[in-house]
């Protein structure tokens, strides 16, 4: 779609140099077409103008609501219709807001400057908001669909709403120094499985992670220092893409086995209440014989066969999803005995803050024995490598 007429470019920097425009137009060709975007690969519509000293002219991206818009009201004057019909304004100078860039940033880190009447601009990618006493989080927030970073440090905050699992873009959650007892379940299960990297959850109030926790596999970072954590999820050795980790002066006393399946670059859990491992101290949850549903679900989990709440009770479904892994390699349910056996953390991380004061790097990782003669054949091996 083309249009032959004078064209005037005014660059409204001119009056800040001292410079006027010419105030005339040149003959143009303005065109309205479609053009390929070579950092995104995709092709938007563009407004282009093209001069005799410019053939190639200069290409404009523009809102397609506000393309919509134009197109419409040209159509309707190019069917001859009456202009007081016409949706068209009476041509003003534009406000300053209305050309300036779309703000991708904003922080406020005062009570003072937190908006209360205004709403925050919808084109925001970064958004910070600490030091504002915020008990929680705020709605107006939730609606920036293009977010991708949001720091809400250093406030009052004791529980996220679920809907912060609807930001689709949101790679970086940054909740340092606030009041939060839990993390939900519906955000582990939220669009953030596909795009949070970097959670920063240190300086809270939290006990406990839930076993959907591990559904976050895009983590790179994971910050826990200063909270009241009694154990690590479960399945932590699922989140496959974690590099660094810090969990450090916590209530932990052993780490979960899944521990083992970490590569992390680095990894802090100083200031934690291990416990001194010992292979013959045990918990046993065994009977003999074992159950049918044991072996049942046993023979699932062995044989991978697919299950789910349409095939099997939904309990069912969740013991399966908390298996543990015996030293044999095979799988246990909810008969096992458990012990905790010491690892060195370089085993899986590159670097290691010290675990104590002592300058150690050995924590306990938990052990599981699907059967007794496995727990036994275990335990002639601690003794053989102890003897030599």
């Amino acid at each position: 779609m083309k249009l032959q007429c004078d064209v005037e470019v005014v660059n409204r920097m001119l009056p800040t140099f001292g410079m006027k425009s010419r105030g005339k137009g040149t003959r143009a060709v303005l065109s309205i077409g479609k053009h390929l975007d070579k950092t995104t690969q995709r092709s938007n519509i563009y407004l282009m103008i093209c001069t005799a000293k410019d053939r190639a002219g200069s290409k404009y991206k523009a809102d397609s609501n506000s393309l919509k818009n134009f197109l419409s009201a040209a159509r309707l004057a190019d069917r001859g219709s009456d202009t007081s019909s016409l949706p068209l304004s009476t041509l003003t100078p534009v406000r300053a807001r209305d050309v300036e860039q779309p703000k991708k940033k904003l922080a406020i880190v005062s009570k003072k400057d937190y908006p209360l009447t205004s709403n925050f601009p919808h084109s925001l990618e970064q958004l910070q908001v600490s030091y504002c006493k915020l008990s929680r989080v705020d709605m107006r927030m939730l609606s920036l669909k293009a977010l991708r970073k949001l720091d809400l440090s250093n406030n009052h905050i004791k529980k996220l709403p679920a809907t912060i699992g609807d930001l689709s873009c949101l790679s970086e959650l940054i909740l340092h120094n606030n009041h939060l007892e839990a993390f939900s379940e519906a955000l582990c299960l939220s669009t953030l499985q596909r795009t949070l990297q970097h959670l920063d959850l240190s300086q809270n109030r939290l006990q406990t992670l839930p076993a959907q926790f591990c559904q976050l596999r895009e983590l790179v970072n994971l910050k826990l220092d200063d909270n009241a954590l009694l154990c690590l999820p479960f399945h932590i050795g699922r989140l496959s893409k974690l590099r660094f980790l810090s969990a450090a002066h916590n209530q932990l006393t052993v780490l979960p086995g899944d521990f083992r399946k970490l590569s992390l670059e680095n990894l802090d859990l100083f200031g934690n209440p291990f416990i001194q491992p010992n292979p013959l101290d045990h918990k046993m949850q065994l009977t003999f014989p074992l159950p049918l549903q044991e072996l049942a679900s046993r023979a699932v989990a062995n044989l991978r066969i697919p299950y789910g709440p349409h095939l099997i009770p939904a309990h069912l479904c969740r013991d399966l999803k908390i298996a543990k892994t015996c030293y044999c390699g095979c799988i246990c349910i909810s008969f096992y005995i458990k012990t905790a056996v010491s690892m060195n953390l370089h085993q899986v991380s590159h670097t290691v803050v010290l675990v104590d004061d002592m300058g150690g790097t050995d924590a306990p990782v938990e052990q599981h024995f699907c059967s007794l003669s496995c727990y036994s054949e275990f335990l002639d091996n601690s003794l053989q490598r102890g003897t030599r």
